[in-house]
């Protein structure tokens, strides 16, 4: 479908015009219409599949009518990272730049009393738009700099990645300083229970649109190392060893490990430090200032392998990542992929290594199944013992180790030439 062919203003279809985005990506052409129809929306579709522009286009199409109060705040943009809201608001400026009179306000953590005091300021000037994260959308709530009570659209982005770094109270709390009549939208890239239980508190009667999540880039070399839980640490040290050497062509110095809780992510970084690795560890306890620290220092490359909860499984763009290492498997296949996309983006080539105990067989079995391939398990790297047989294993429940999923794979295969350039933001 072509942007012309919605209900959207000549303002919106000009920048559209002037950005050179003439077809919609799938997200933008099953939710925008029922964002302009004044329907609740939950959206799930993957970073990169345009679903910032899904709920921009509209809200923006609708604040160009002059139908909404002025001196009113009319949308609120919730974003999880304060990276999130500067491109947000990044894009608002483009998709807004032929609409007069619409104003957008970004209000995020981690930064000084100064930063702080702009942001009053603009609020209490009035904003057609605010994007924000939650922590200091609500300090600037409790200090009375901002009235919501007129506030017609609620945007969450990325509420999957909200609520796993705990901001679900925040957002119930936000909701509750709106008024009654006002439309709220919600992306998020999966859809666990905790997502469920929000939606079903703060939307109302939604239109669901889901866009399948897409297969991993073909340039990612997958494999799954089958082991003991004790055996993990010695592989992954095996794994990262050329990391150590300055003068090996193989050098990694780009790597990003997950593990499944930060209390993990903490034990990690401090053993591979003791062994002389040169990491960095992201996770919920750490506040905005200390992301943003060790995030410039891993893209600087002072920091080696980062490793992580899934915080950052979407919130990495960094074109030239190497390795990705799951030492815990996801338990949502889905989380494989966009753990795994880190690596091989902008064309390049990238490897994903998953230690894989005999209890979490079975959730690869779900990622082989949604991938529709199945991952290469070769034997453990030299030093690090014999794999364990996982056909005798009574944590496999007698299912078998190999599937053969070529068969289902050609008949999703396909594709399609592209007419024109689509508008894939994030």
């Amino acid at each position: 479908m072509y942007f012309d062919e919605l209900d959207l203003s000549d303002e919106v279809l000009d920048a559209l015009d002037a950005m050179n985005f003439e077809q919609c990506t799938p997200i933008q052409e099953k939710a925008i219409p029922p964002i302009l129809e004044g329907r609740d929306v939950i959206g799930i579709a993957q970073t990169g599949t345009g679903k910032t522009a899904a709920y921009l286009l509209p809200v923006l199409d609708e604040l160009n009518s002059g139908l909404y109060p002025k001196n009113a705040v009319n949308c609120i943009i919730m974003s999880p990272t304060r990276e999130l809201a500067q491109q947000i608001d990044q894009q608002v400026e483009g998709f807004g730049y032929y609409i007069k009179n619409v104003s957008s306000v970004a209000v995020y953590g981690g930064n000084d009393g100064i930063r702080f005091e702009q942001e009053r300021k603009g609020l209490e000037l009035g904003a057609d738009i605010i994007i924000a994260t939650p922590g200091r959308l609500i300090s600037h709530l409790m200090g009375g700099h901002i009235d919501l009570t007129n506030t017609s659209f609620f945007i969450l982005d990325e509420a999957d990645r909200m609520l796993d770094m705990g901001f679900y109270d925040d957002i119930i709390k936000i909701a509750s300083y709106l008024g009654d009549n006002h439309q709220t939208v919600m992306f998020s890239a999966t859809m666990p229970e905790n997502i469920r239980k929000l939606a079903k508190t703060i939307l109302h009667n939604p239109v669901e649109v889901r866009i399948a999540v897409s297969k991993p880039a073909e340039k990612i070399k997958q494999l799954a190392y089958i082991c003991y839980d004790g055996m993990k640490d010695r592989i992954v040290e095996k794994i990262l060893e050329p990391s150590k050497d300055n003068n090996s062509e193989n050098k990694l110095d780009r790597v990003i490990m997950f593990a499944s809780s930060k209390q993990k992510v903490k034990e990690l970084s401090r053993s591979l430090k003791l062994k002389g690795f040169n990491v960095g560890a992201m996770h919920s306890d750490l506040d905005q200032k200390e992301r943003d620290e060790i995030m410039y220092e891993f893209k600087n490359r002072r920091i080696s392998i980062l490793i992580a909860t899934d915080i950052v499984s979407r919130g990495i763009d960094i074109d030239d990542i190497q390795l990705v290492i799951n030492y815990d498997v996801p338990r949502d296949p889905e989380d494989y992929v966009h753990r795994i996309g880190r690596t091989a983006r902008a064309n390049r080539e990238g490897e994903a290594i998953s230690l894989v105990n005999t209890k979490d067989w079975q959730y690869l079995l779900k990622i082989e199944k949604l991938i529709e391939t199945e991952i290469d398990k070769p034997e453990l790297p030299e030093g690090c013992g014999e794999k364990p047989d996982i056909r005798k294993s009574p944590n496999t429940h007698g299912r078998k180790p190999r599937r053969d999923y070529k068969k289902s794979a050609k008949k999703h295969r396909g594709g399609h030439k592209k007419s024109s350039k689509t508008l894939k933001t994030q």
